[in-house]
Parts: C-alpha cells; sequence; structure tokens
C-alpha cells in the first residue's frame, strides 16, 4: 500500500484489532493520507484511546461515528468522508466492526441470531453500499492498473470458525453459533460483491485475524493483535485481482470454506 498515499477507513476501530489497525497504518511503511477511524460512541470511554490517537495526528486520523446496526450513522458518516476526500474516493474500507455470542445451538435465543447477523451482516452490506461511491471515485482518481487496496477495495475481517469445513474440530471448544453463522453469511457477501463488482476493479477479499487475545477474543488465544494486524496489513499490501473474492488468514494461506 506504499505505492500512493491511500484514504482508509476502519470500522470498530476503538478497541482491539481496529484500535491496533490504527497504530500500525501510522507507524508502518504504508503511507496514509487521511484514516477514518469509526466506532459507535467517538465520545465514549471506550474511545479515549483512539481519540487520544487521533490528536497525535491532526488532519490524517478523523474520528466518526458509524453504528453498523443504525443506517442513518451509515450515510451520515458516508457524506463526511466524502466531504474529507474529494474526488479522491476511499481506497480501502476495512469491516472490522462485529458481535461475538459464544452460545450454543440449544443456547441460542432468536434475539441473539438477528442481533449478531443485523451486525456482521447486515450492518456491512449497508456499509459497502453506502461507500460504494467513493470507492468508485478511488478508482476513476487512481493511475494503478489492475486491483489493488491502493486503488480500490473492501476487506472484510472474518473468521475461521465459519469454516464450514474445519467445524467439527473447533466446535466442541467454542460453539458461537450466532458468530459463526453470521460471518459464514459476511463470507458469501463477500463473494457476491466481488463477482458483482469486479469490472469496475473493486477488489473484495476476507481475512481471518488468528484466534487473537482481545475482549471478543478472550484471553487464551493464541497470538496477540500487534502480531495478528501485522500479519493482516501485510496480506493487504499484496492483495490483487488474483485474490479477489479471496479467503485468507493473517500468515497469507487460504482458509477453506
Amino acid at each position: 500500500m506504499a505505492v500512493q498515499p491511500v484514504n482508509v477507513l476502519i470500522t470498530g476501530a476503538n478497541r482491539g484489532l481496529g484500535l491496533e489497525m490504527v497504530k500500525q497504518m501510522l507507524e508502518g511503511p504504508c503511507s496514509v493520507r487521511k484514516l477514518f477511524a469509526c466506532c459507535r460512541d467517538p465520545d465514549g470511554a471506550r474511545a479515549e484511546s483512539l481519540q487520544t490517537l487521533a490528536k497525535k495526528h491532526p488532519g490524517v486520523v478523523y474520528v466518526l461515528r458509524l453504528d453498523a446496526n443504525d443506517l442513518c450513522s451509515i450515510k451520515q458518516c458516508a457524506q463526511q468522508v466524502a466531504s474529507l476526500v474529494g474526488k479522491g474516493g476511499l481506497n480501502l474500507l476495512i469491516n472490522n466492526a462485529g458481535i461475538l455470542v459464544r452460545a450454543t445451538l440449544q443456547d441460542t435465543t432468536p434475539e441473539d441470531m438477528q442481533n449478531t447477523f443485523t451486525t456482521n451482516v447486515v450492518g456491512p452490506m449497508n456499509i459497502i453500499k453506502e461507500f460504494l461511491p467513493l470507492l468508485r471515485a478511488a478508482v476513476k482518481a487512481s493511475t494503478l492498473k489492475g486491483m489493488s487496496c491502493c486503488k480500490a477495495a473492501v476487506v472484510n475481517i472474518s473468521t475461521l470458525l465459519s469454516s464450514m469445513e474445519v467445524m467439527q474440530q473447533t466446535y466442541s471448544f467454542f460453539p458461537a453459533v450466532p458468530y459463526r453463522v453470521s460471518k459464514a453469511g459476511l463470507n458469501m457477501l463477500t463473494l457476491c460483491a466481488a463477482e458483482e463488482l469486479k469490472r469496475e476493479e473493486i477488489l473484495f477479499s476476507m481475512l481471518h485475524p488468528g484466534w487473537v487475545r482481545t475482549d471478543m477474543g478472550g484471553d487464551d488465544g493464541e497470538i496477540d493483535s500487534p502480531e495478528s494486524v501485522k500479519g493482516m496489513l501485510s496480506i493487504m499490501a499484496s492483495l490483487t485481482e488474483k485474490q479477489n473474492g479471496a479467503f485468507l488468514d493473517y500468515t497469507g494461506k487460504t482458509v477453506p470454506w
């Protein structure tokens, strides 16, 4: 992503992987023009670390309200971003926000499933649709050939737990039925978008961050946020049209469907 300065938007940027992405994008070799760090409550206590980071990088980091469950907030955020990026558009959209309910099938309530699906699938769908004009603007403004995260791309953060092939190996210690089902839905959404928009040279892919020690992943995770994010940013920098619709982990390995 170091070819040209890019405009980036990250959802769920106030904690965990999202906050770490903001940190590493600012510190790394990737040249960021504007970084839109989005969360549900920018002025709340849980966004203090993000706000502190933004103050250190005025004119680069913008903390904006975006609630994946609230279409009005998504539309307002898209308008704000549009006014700040102008004709340059948005080069990279990272759908990182999500919720995790660990329940088994027998413990899952209809509300659990509906809420998780709304946040993890309907939210990213609405976000992609509302920011699509800005992704198209980025393609138009770019002189780069082919697809890349420097040009116009959407990266959806998925999970190995969405994989049907390895479900039996992971279910006993991490059932999380609503989470698994919603992320499998997100994967299909990503594939549909990749197919529908490939002629417009907008890249779509899914990344599994690994089992990370975060509020969501818990203390038993295998890796920490810096390692996961370093790997994912490296993968994003290497994506081309060959990985359009690909499902990869933070090391670059293909995740089975």
